[in-house]
């Protein structure tokens, strides 16, 4: 089964125009899992324009499911994972003035600061993700990186997928068949929404995770939240 991690930054961005604590993260958080999601994602930027470094050490006392940090693995990052330990840390290539992840890690140039990292977070008991384009030898650069998953950058999926569904993962099949060949967990994330998601998951079978924040809060607007997540699990689960 595939598991749907919520993205809850846009929580935090609704909650932070207004200042104050509504919505809170942490109810929406716990509200998400109540109705049936398998982990909780939050990206805390360097500038907190969402997710604030307060709301990962809130959000560790209450997720009882799978928590999932991403951002750039700095000195700042890497001090909140230490300290956090959630079950999953997703490093990002992210530079901090970014609007959102735009782009994935070249695991072969960046292969000794990725492995530095990847083996810091095994020594603390922590599953690595590498963010990551599909192309076969960047799955080849994260298999020498030590990681135990990649996460798919499914933007250029999500964006053709209406004009033409094979052409649109055809290369994401390729280099996931090929990462889940050399034993890399495969996850997914970045513009997934009901439309695309479930023929994503039938052509990669073995897809572990997905990640979804910004269609998914969309949705919820119209649908209610529990009603959405409901949804995706059911879409995911076709």
């Amino acid at each position: 089964m595939t598991q749907l991690s919520v993205n809850i930054n846009k929580i935090a961005t609704l909650r932070n125009a207004r200042g104050g604590d509504n919505p809170s993260v942490v109810q929406v958080a716990k509200d998400c899992e109540r109705f049936g999601a398998q982990g909780i994602t939050v990206h805390p930027r360097p500038d907190e324009r969402h997710i604030t470094k307060q709301d990962v050490y809130d959000l560790k006392e209450v997720v009882t499911t799978e928590f999932n940090i991403e951002g750039y693995p700095d000195e700042r990052f890497m001090k909140i994972i230490e300290e956090v330990r959630p079950t999953q840390a997703t490093l990002v290539p992210d530079p901090p003035n970014v609007l959102t992840s735009n782009a994935g890690w070249d695991t072969l140039k960046n292969e000794r600061m990725l492995s530095e990292i990847i083996d810091q977070l095994k020594k603390w008991g922590i599953r690595s993700s590498i963010f990551i384009e599909p192309n076969i030898s960047m799955m080849d650069g994260a298999k020498l990186c030590g990681t135990d998953r990649v996460e798919l950058y499914t933007e250029m999926y999500a964006s053709s997928f209406l004009q033409s569904h094979e052409r649109a993962i055809k290369e994401y099949k390729n280099s996931a068949d090929h990462a889940n060949s050399i034993g890399l967990g495969v996850n997914a994330g970045h513009d997934l929404d009901l439309k695309n998601i479930s023929f994503l998951k039938r052509e990669l079978p073995y897809l572990k995770e997905v990640s979804i924040g910004h269609a998914l809060v969309c949705d919820a607007l119209y649908y209610g939240l529990e009603n959405t997540i409901q949804m995706y699990i059911r879409e995911l689960d076709r």
